[in-house]
């Protein structure tokens, strides 16, 4: 089983990270260093625009508008970034409220319900119809490459405990292990500051606690990292 962060799911991090917090000049350091490690320039594009189902669109546009003004500047430097693929066409025919009901039921491993969805079914639908069914259907990204910037997202966002803790079970249930999220928490640390670390850390204990998942690395620095 992996239970290492390899060097592009490392740079997806603090990419994620910082776009959430909207902190824009070191966005533009490390989406340079994502490149440079080898992420395509549609790789880091889909982040962005998953970022805006968690921070919202004005967050996502000027996480874009960064990329784009990042991109412009190497091409001005003589640096050709690989594009990367597109997102794969849809299956004909698909439906996204069916599809996507699939795909997170799929992720938290149920079906999901509860007083909130029924309180306010549109956003249950929406949640379904466009998050899983449009946004996680899009073959850019794999689920646990979107899982790990979700939950990057969340770390830098105050007041969401309760939904980076959910979507860590998700991350697990996508594949990521424990030893790979404690490596997030470590990465948070030292790319995006110890506030967001101090956040994210103590969560995932509760998580892991409750669902009696193995700490393996438990809160080393360096665990689960690419030397």
């Amino acid at each position: 089983m992996q239970n290492r962060l390899d060097n592009k799911q490392q740079a997806i991090i603090p990419i994620a990270a910082f776009a959430a917090k909207g902190d824009t000049e070191k966005l533009a350091a490390e989406i340079q260093h994502g490149l440079d490690t080898g992420l395509t320039i549609n790789e880091i594009k889909e982040v962005l625009i998953q970022l805006y189902a968690y921070a919202g669109f004005p967050r996502s546009l000027n996480a874009l508008g960064v990329l784009m003004g990042v991109v412009e500047q190497r091409q001005q430097q003589g640096i050709t970034d690989n594009a990367g693929e597109d997102a794969s066409s849809f299956p004909e025919n698909w439906n996204a409220l069916e599809g996507g009901t699939q795909n997170q039921t799929r992720l938290i491993g149920k079906p999901v319900t509860g007083p909130l969805f029924t309180f306010a079914p549109a956003i249950d639908q929406f949640l379904k119809t466009h998050l899983f069914g449009d946004i996680f259907q899009r073959d850019t990204l794999s689920w646990q490459t979107r899982e790990l910037a979700t939950i990057s997202f969340l770390a830098a966002i105050p007041g969401v405990t309760s939904q980076l803790k959910s979507h860590y079970a998700i991350s697990l249930n996508a594949g990521l292990t424990a030893e790979q999220l404690w490596a997030f928490t470590a990465i948070l640390g030292q790319k995006c500051g110890a506030d967001m670390a101090d956040n994210a850390r103590p969560v995932l204990g509760e998580l892991l606690d409750e669902t009696k998942t193995p700490r393996h690395g438990g809160l080393s620095t360096h665990c689960g990292f690419v030397e």
